[in-house]
């Protein structure tokens, strides 16, 4: 028997703009087809995170009278989709007799059972609007509340659409219409992950580089879409830190965005299509956005700080110093207007659905694809052959004013 499947997008966006859902025409339901609720659900694991190590779920969801429970597992089969499995159970205890033919099943013994208990808690009203049609069903959800983890608490405003039946393609062009109606913006955490970084403390952090695993005899297609997908999560998980002013995240949002544009570069055999050189225009432009943000940083403290520091009483350094600082302040804030744009919101949509389901990703567009991925390809001077960088660099009109020499990191 095949493994239940959830294939979901998940927006977000301000509980400001929620009144402007009732102006899209796809959310006309016939009267009575729309489902509301109250909902809190309980996540469960154990105090050193077991579950979660291994990239599990585990939740009891409280809807009226009843129970469900849902396990989850990560996988490797995409942004989007996951194995799922739900069972209505009697009480909100956990009923682990259930987890018999799930992925949790491996772990379940007598020590997991002990040590088992409430890690965090959603609070959601939930607003359900079916939308079907002759090609599929999709249920399209808005869930506004909070999320808490002990002493701490996050707001939630989020919209989840899942697919019921039908193609990932109707998927996307639901999300399309939805952003171009309402300031969204693509959302790869979790509720679960967002509880476990309340518990952490470690909300809206930079993130890093994921590992990409790639299995011997992988196609060429499937590992550069695995590739990509871990380039575009660190791209878009970054967003939120960049938007609280830190640097890192300008930087960790670079660096996704320039192994990316490496990747194309390295695939490029494949990679032919109109909608690939699309996608290309929108990645250069974000990394023009994004450049002098990064630049006048490094700016600052490899070159600028030193001076600062052994040469503060030269005629010139503290005004230089004061001028520099404010040149950072307005790249950073250009780099914030670039992310928080409905351009940025778009483009990273854009590249999920043609990582997932562009023309590229069919055999009759490049047969050469469903081959074996060749060892040599990823032994490649990757930023040299991009056409990129991977160094750090100075703004030229910044070195003149220093007077120092180009560098690297």
């Amino acid at each position: 028997m095949s493994t239940p499947k959830e294939i979901e997008i998940k927006l977000e966006l301000s509980p400001a703009t929620l009144p402007r859902l009732k102006k899209i025409p796809l959310l006309r339901a016939p009267k009575g087809a729309t489902r509301r609720s109250a909902e809190v659900s309980v996540y469960f694991d154990t105090d050193k995170h077991k579950l979660r190590k291994k990239g599990l779920m585990l939740r009891v969801r409280r809807i009226g009278n009843r129970y469900i429970q849902t396990i989850k597992a990560t996988g490797k089969s995409g942004l989007f989709e996951r194995d799922e499995w739900e069972s209505g159970i009697a009480s909100a205890q956990p009923d682990l007799d259930l987890a018999r033919g799930t992925a949790l099943e491996a772990l379940v013994g007598r020590k997991l059972r002990h040590r088992l208990k409430p890690m965090f808690e959603t609070r959601v009203a939930r607003t359900v609007y079916p939308l079907s049609s002759s090609t599929g069903e999709i249920e399209f959800t808005v869930d506004r509340g909070t999320i808490a983890a002990g002493d701490r608490s996050a707001p939630l405003c989020e919209i989840e659409l899942e697919l019921k039946r039908g193609s990932q393609a109707e998927l996307f062009n639901v999300a399309r219409e939805l952003m171009q109606a309402v300031p969204a913006r693509l959302e790869f955490r979790s509720k679960s992950q967002r509880g476990y970084e309340l518990l952490d403390g470690k909300g809206d952090a930079p993130v890093t580089a994921e590992r990409v695993d790639l299995v011997a005899g992988i196609s060429t297609r499937d590992g550069f879409k695995a590739i990509g997908r871990a380039c575009l999560r660190q791209i878009v998980s970054n967003g939120p830190a960049l938007l609280k002013g830190d640097p890192e995240g300008v930087h960790q949002m670079r660096v996704g965005l320039r192994r990316l544009r490496a990747a194309l570069s390295l695939f490029a055999d494949m990679l032919t299509d109109p909608q690939t050189a699309a996608i290309k225009t929108g990645l250069q432009w974000l990394q023009g956005e994004l450049g002098p943000a990064r630049e006048f940083e490094v700016l600052m403290k490899r070159v600028v700080a030193p001076v600062k520091k052994r040469r503060a009483r030269w005629d010139g350094v503290p005004s230089l110093s004061h001028e520099l600082a404010e040149k950072r302040e307005a790249a950073l804030s250009r780099a914030q207007d670039a992310v928080k744009s409905a351009r940025f919101h778009a483009l990273t949509l854009d590249i999920a659905a043609w990582l997932e389901t562009g023309n590229w990703t069919e055999p009759r567009a490049n047969p050469d694809q469903e081959g074996p991925l060749r060892s040599g390809i990823l032994r490649q001077p990757v930023s040299r052959q991009a056409g990129l960088e991977a160094a750090e660099t100075i703004p030229a009109g910044a070195r003149s004013a220093a007077g120092c020499t180009r560098r690297s990191q």
